[in-house]
């Protein structure tokens, strides 16, 4: 089984390719083939996965490549975690929204639009590609704006793509631990868009046990989305929401905090994964150990201006763990490549699940997965709260595309002007100026 990963010389390709040696069974991956536009992120990365794979007999074989179309014939998964414009371009996104006083964070906002403006084109090209030249493989995306970038790289290659987030995985994994409960063997009802998302209910042995954290401050208060968003609104929600709404629930202060801090999340990941990568330019630095220590740093500093503005504190021990994306990747392959059948929150297209949405519309959701791929879970209906944030990101996702594909000005204004974190069109309209300055792959959008 082949697996190419586009974006091969990001940070955290060690992550998938970990977790794909702890995979012995019949089927394993037995390729991985590295494709990145950047030949020293290559060069690093691949260091990084000599080192640990060193000593394993069956450790799959690492090709490296900058040729796309050698890096899709012949795969069987392609894993997409591209980052268009890198971290410099996350930067800008921040401090352009900042600067109009609203939020730039990557996914979430002024600063999740201006990356889906400069991705969608590029995913979609990519789309294209893998329907000619792998029209068989399985396409699992991790880029970000994650369901966004799903539904565009969906009108071409359909439900063989499939998106994934490591967010509703480990708020399940800490909600069930907090219960007592074994996170393997707990049904999280879990419903939303990426990084929009509501925990309803955490069922075990068929009884639902989030009505007793609900009931407990105390519990309630001992995890990390319990300590950012307080357990009072929790309560007062009847649901625990995905972190990034602590943006929405809390934007005034989030913004605030951002504004204040020396220097935004994207300038923070891209001073330190420049140093990462110039540090192994050194052919004596270890590569394990130095992108172990960088990791780390990473991981412990994450969200730290939402914590602030809710007095969470540092990060605890239990916090750090991840939902772990290249568990979710790996198990993911392995179900459709095995029909080993499981289930997991996924980006999937509606298909009647959420009635508020079309067909087409890509959402997060508990799936069984088998090798005809994965199937949405029924789910009840949406509250009158989450139906207003779900349609109106929804309908914001929509003129994203429509802008990409017909390089339409005014779909991006638009896009703008409806998301619940900018509400003004005089402030969309000096977003578009204001991205279109910095970013010259958004030149595209010269169209009325």
């Amino acid at each position: 089984m082949k697996l190419t990963i586009l974006g091969g010389g990001g940070f955290r390709v060690p992550l998938v390719y970990g977790a794909l040696l702890g995979d012995h069974a019949e089927g394993r991956v037995s390729r991985v083939t590295l494709y990145d536009t950047d030949a020293d992120r290559l060069t690093a990365v691949a260091r990084v996965l000599a080192e640990q794979a060193a000593g394993i007999d069956d450790a799959p074989p690492v090709l490296v490549t900058g040729d796309l179309d050698e890096a899709l014939r012949g795969a069987d998964f392609v894993f997409s975690a591209i980052r268009v414009g890198g971290l410099e371009g996350r930067a800008a996104d921040e401090r352009v929204a900042l600067d109009e006083g609203v939020l730039g964070q990557e996914t979430v906002g002024a600063g999740g639009i201006a990356y889906g403006l400069r991705t969608v084109p590029v995913a979609t090209d990519i789309a294209r590609r893998i329907a000619r030249l792998a029209p068989d493989a399985w396409v699992i995306n991790f880029t970000n704006p994650a369901g966004l970038v799903t539904e565009a790289m969906s009108r071409h290659l359909g439900d063989r793509v499939i998106g994934i987030c490591d967010s509703p995985v480990g708020l399940g994994r800490r909600i069930a631990r907090v219960l007592g409960a074994d996170p393997e063997k707990a049904w999280i009802d879990y419903v939303g868009l990426n990084h929009l998302g509501w925990v309803r209910g955490l069922r075990v042995g068929g009884r639902d046990e989030l009505p007793r954290l609900l009931a407990d401050p105390a519990l309630l208060g001992s995890f990390e989305e319990g300590r950012l968003f307080g357990p009072d609104w929790l309560r007062s929600l009847g649901a625990i929401p995905n972190e990034y709404l602590h943006y929405y629930y809390f934007n005034r202060e989030a913004v605030r905090a951002y504004q204040d801090a020396e220097q935004t999340r994207g300038a923070f990941l891209r001073d330190q994964q420049e140093g990462f990568y110039a540090r192994m330019k050194d052919p004596a630095a270890p590569p394990l150990a130095t992108w172990d220590r960088t990791r780390a740093e990473r991981e412990a500093t994450y969200m730290s201006e939402n914590r602030d503005v809710a007095g969470a504190g540092e990060r605890e021990e239990s916090d750090l763990e991840s939902g772990g994306y290249e568990q979710v990747a790996l198990a993911l392959m392995r179900a459709i490549a095995r029909d080993e059948r499981t289930s997991l929150i996924l980006d999937v297209r509606n298909r009647g699940t959420l009635a508020v949405l079309d067909a087409d519309a890509v959402i997060e959701v508990p799936c069984l997965v088998d090798a005809n791929g994965a199937h949405p879970v029924a789910v009840d209906p949406l509250p009158y709260h989450a139906v207003g944030l779900v349609t109106a990101v929804k309908g914001v996702e929509r003129a994203v595309l429509e802008a990409a594909e017909s390089g339409s000005r005014a779909a991006a204004v638009r896009a703008f002007a409806l998301h619940p974190l900018v509400d003004s069109v005089s402030v969309a309209r000096r977003l578009v100026d204001g991205y279109t300055k910095v970013h010259p792959g958004l030149a595209y959008l010269d169209r009325p």
